[in-house]
């Protein structure tokens, strides 16, 4: 009862705020009950204010969110990645949600630092700049120069974040919850999932050694790749609350006039973008989620720099297949199979009909037949096709939106630094290269092999089992005649010898035609 009530009052926090940025509407969306909805709209109605008519819906309500703070904020950049909750355009217009908030003084931000890692900050960096170069909703950066000389970022966790996220948290799920039990049709959305989904990761974000992680593994994956780069991560100066990095000298690739004055390559750039974002995505299956322009840096030797990286995304085989499978049926007008897949991945129920969906598939495949590959966006494409998930109960798939929203992100900076650029004709190898490697007949035969294989690592943890469960039968009274006992240990001897002798020819033929495929 009493939880209710202070959900309630912070409910009725956050309508003013709407209120006031006339931005409302996500009440409905969030099926608060129609009595509470009319009487937060009846106790906001003072503080409402004059909007400019002009301006759509999902700026309204980016300002407002960017008002209410850190959680919301995030929340903004959660629900981009979700046009079937929030709508295609106010989801188009959450991705231009501006995190930043006004820094925290540099004496909070050593306090922190020390406290963190043990030792004043006149001892840990020989300089550290108390203004901050950047401060977003959870952390701001530093720049400071370590004891042995080398110049670094330095980002600190916001004093008091994880609380306000923690109420703010509590508050969300309340109202997941309370969408499930009040409109059954809310349930295809899972809002109490996508609740815990964003609960994750925040607690991720929250932990900036997450972020470190997440950093080290991509610059593992990228090491190598011409044109690219992630900063090295600075593990003694990295904790829960401060994450150090070595300091990156470019220039954002926002300021596209500095870039053409310093004589950079814009279209080859480009394509250094659109190469590397495909191969996190198809080769890896992880990749950077946070493509905005503040994200990426160019360097002085002219490469491409990623840094922030809180917000990352993740796809199994069986998603980057089912991508693949997507665009290949696009290509060739196979909607049929395209059908099929979803159906197989268990996506769309199999009480739908597939040639219904099917023919929706090709609503959205025949407006884009003929045209030039250039003129198609991806990105886009994948928008479209999940707008048609509520008609057949399609189960969301928030990794896959998120990767739509990045997909989205990076065509938009790629089409900035090269307006002709053609995101699918840049780099086909890394396309093509997958589909022959993860999609053709040596892949499967591969996959077999690295399955036989793994099925070969337990037999001894099998063997072993089967022996202590014999040890424990003997101890419990189990006796065998002497001469049984006997003969069954001459035959498991004979059959372990020849199982042994199987199995290591198996592996070493198995190992073989891996490192043949390979």
């Amino acid at each position: 009862m009493f939880a209710a009530a202070g959900h309630f009052l912070r409910l009725f926090k956050i309508a003013r705020t709407l209120a006031r940025h006339d931005a409302m509407f996500p009440l409905e969306l969030l099926a608060v009950p129609p009595a509470m909805r009319a009487a937060l709209n009846l106790l906001t109605v003072f503080n409402r204010r004059r909007v400019n008519a002009a301006i759509p819906p999902g700026e309204r309500l980016a300002h407002a969110l960017e008002a209410l703070g850190p959680t919301f904020i995030k929340l903004g950049q959660a629900l981009a990645t979700r046009p079937d909750i929030a709508g295609g355009d106010v989801a188009e217009a959450l991705t231009r949600l501006q995190d930043r908030l006004p820094p925290f003084p540099g004496a909070q931000a050593r306090a922190i630092i020390a406290a963190e890692l043990g030792q004043p900050v006149a001892v840990l960096f020989s300089e550290f700049d108390d203004n901050a170069v950047a401060a977003a909703s959870i952390a701001q950066v530093h720049k400071a120069v370590t004891a042995d000389g080398v110049t670094v970022a330095v980002k600190v966790l916001r004093p008091g974040v994880r609380e306000a996220f923690r109420r703010d948290l509590a508050t969300l799920y309340w109202l997941a919850r309370l969408m499930e039990r009040r409109v059954p049709d809310s349930r295809r959305l899972r809002p109490v999932e996508v609740a815990e989904t964003f609960a994750e990761t925040v607690a991720i974000e929250m932990d900036l050694r997450y972020e470190a992680a997440a950093g080290s593994e991509l610059r593992e994956n990228m090491a190598g790749e011409p044109g690219f780069r992630v900063p090295r991560v600075i593990w003694p100066a990295t904790s829960g609350q401060v994450l150090t990095t070595e300091w990156i000298d470019g220039t954002p690739l926002g300021d596209r006039a500095a870039l053409v004055a310093a004589g950079m390559d814009l279209s080859a750039l480009a394509a250094v973008l659109v190469r590397v974002f495909l191969l996190q995505v198809m080769r890896d299956g992880f990749f950077h989620a946070d493509l905005h322009q503040g994200n990426l840096f160019v360097d002085t030797e002219g490469n491409l720099v990623a840094v922030d990286f809180g917000i990352m995304g993740r796809l199994d085989r069986k998603s980057r297949r089912y991508l693949a499978e997507i665009l290949r049926g696009f290509h060739t007008g196979n909607y049929r199979r395209i059908a099929e897949v979803h159906f197989e991945a268990g996506y769309v129920p199999r009480t739908k009909n597939i040639n219904s969906f099917a023919q929706a598939l090709r609503a959205i495949g025949e407006p884009i037949a003929g045209r030039r590959v250039r003129d198609i966006s991806f990105g886009k494409l994948l928008a479209q096709l999940f707008q048609i998930t509520a008609t057949f109960e399609m189960r969301t798939q928030p990794q896959l939106l998120l990767l739509q929203k990045t997909m989205v992100m990076a065509e938009g900076l790629a089409m900035y630094m090269d307006p002709e650029i053609n995101m699918w004709e840049v780099s086909p190898p890394v396309v093509q290269g997958w589909l022959t490697d993860n999609m053709g007949p040596d892949a499967y035969i591969r996959e077999g092999a690295e399955a036989a294989l793994s099925v070969l690592r337990y037999l001894p943890l099998l063997a072993d089992e089967l022996e202590k469960r014999a040890a424990v039968l003997t101890a419990e009274g189990l006796v065998l005649h002497p001469e049984t006992a006997r003969l069954i240990g001459d035959a498991q001897s004979r059959h372990l010898r020849n199982q042994g002798a199987a199995l290591w020819v198996i592996a070493a033929l198995l190992a073989l035609l891996i490192v043949i495929l390979n």
